[in-house]
């Protein structure tokens, strides 16, 4: 039961469309399926890192996090501003770009994953979810917490895993003028956000 709810929990803080999803998407059209679904696959990896601290009750953790929150932000809108103009100004390849593999594997991963890490407010979500299902269910042991973090994990990599499976039935008809129209969006969608960020922590 916990492992569903946590599933169903993860599935749907994955779903709504921000900056990730927009990676995702642009990755998977611009270097193939297992691209995108790793950039999902590193937001997925966060969140399940928050969702543990607020299981587990890491107080000291928590309010490190918070308390540190405007540096860790202001590093993640910097990061996703830098991404936003690197998209908009990437040049696409006369044809259909295969999965570049290794370091572009790992960077697909480690880019989201710090992206998603820099925002402490996500964990204040997993403690407000997670203390009104726990108790709910009648047990804070460890083994229900374990079932309700794999639960977060394993439903929002299934979102991505559809988002980029979906994404890749349409990546052919793509020509490298859609391309370029497809990184000039993505960017602009990617630096609003990070501006957006930015402009937050100023006021």
């Amino acid at each position: 039961m916990l492992l569903l709810q946590g599933l169903l929990l993860g599935f749907s803080i994955a779903a709504p469309v921000g900056p990730i999803g927009v990676l995702c998407i642009r990755r998977t059209l611009a270097d193939g399926r297992l691209t995108g679904f790793l950039s999902g696959l590193g937001a997925a990896t966060a969140d399940m890192l928050y969702g543990a601290v607020a299981a587990f009750g890491l107080t000291a953790v928590t309010n490190l996090l918070v308390e540190q929150q405007s540096w860790l932000r202001a590093v993640g809108g910097l990061f996703l501003l830098y991404l936003g103009i690197r998209t908009f100004l990437a040049k696409p390849s006369a044809e259909s770009a295969p999965s570049r593999g290794g370091t572009g594997w790992f960077s697909a991963y480690t880019s989201t994953f710090l992206l998603t890490v820099t925002n402490p407010m996500t964990i204040l979500a997993f403690l407000g979810m997670f203390s009104a299902i726990l108790p709910a269910n009648g047990a804070t042991s460890a083994a229900s917490s374990v079932s309700l973090v794999l639960g977060v994990f394993l439903g929002s990599a299934a979102w991505w895993l559809a988002l980029s499976g979906l994404v890749s039935l349409v990546r052919e008809r793509f020509t490298p003028a859609w391309m370029q129209w497809v990184n000039r969006a993505s960017g602009m969608v990617i630096t609003i956000f990070a501006i957006v960020i930015l402009a937050g922590l100023v006021k």
